[in-house]
């Protein structure tokens, strides 16, 4: 146990390195996915039916492909049409692109699940379509998908290590390349894990705190 310690000070560093990394990816892909999901999701509930049927297409195309084929399609195909992107780019647009179509049917679950009778009342007295999305659709849905919002977010930290693939040195790449390096794959994969943890534990319970203060505020 002592060895793991004295090992543990000198991989560390490395390790989280590699960490911030992994919260760059997650963070940034998040913030795309939510707002590319938001669109996809208004697109679906738009009452356009050419509009909605197209972007289902798009959706279900795109959930019906595996996450490592999305990440190398996008770094090793899309340079074969002009568009070069770097490794950590091209890790950010596939997760992005992956998860704001499982994003985008948590909002449509959303909106769709507002009572009918308030959109019918705000249609009643003159509010035009994105007023009264802003004011009385999107508020209410969006405390309707905090919960599975929540669960997208964790799994889309525990995915961007699929950016390892293409050689972004995140928190699994820097273990794979430390434990390669040493070959003390207990001590390194057991740090890797630790770290994960402490990523995702406190954003647990920190979307359970804010469901529940959502709830009381009902």
């Amino acid at each position: 146990m002592s060895d793991f310690f004295v090992s543990a000070q000198i991989y560390l560093p490395i390790l989280l390195k590699g960490m911030w990394l992994t919260i760059s990816v997650t963070l940034l892909s998040l913030a795309l996915a939510t707002a590319l999901g938001l669109v996809w999701a208004l697109f679906r509930t738009s009452g356009v039916r050419w509009l909605s049927i197209s972007t289902r297409i798009v959706v279900e195309f795109v959930r019906g492909i595996p996450i490592l084929v999305v990440l190398f399609y996008i770094y090793f195909v899309m340079p074969e049409f002009g568009l070069d992107l770097t490794a950590f780019q091209a890790g950010v647009a596939g997760l992005a692109l992956t998860y704001s179509c499982y994003i985008g049917e948590t909002f449509r679950a959303g909106i769709e699940a507002v009572d009918r009778g308030q959109v019918e009342a705000a249609k009643s007295i003159g509010m035009k379509t994105p007023l009264m999305m802003r004011r009385v659709v999107l508020p209410q849905a969006f405390k309707i998908v905090v919960p599975p919002y929540a669960n997208n977010m964790v799994m889309l930290l525990k995915d961007s290590s699929q950016v390892s693939v293409i050689s972004v040195a995140e928190l699994t790449m820097q273990g794979k390349m430390l434990a390669s390096s040493t070959f003390d794959n207990m001590t390194v994969f057991t740090l890797v894990a630790l770290l994960y943890l402490c990523l995702t534990v406190p954003l647990n319970f920190a979307m359970r705190y804010v469901e529940v203060k959502m709830g009381q505020a009902r």
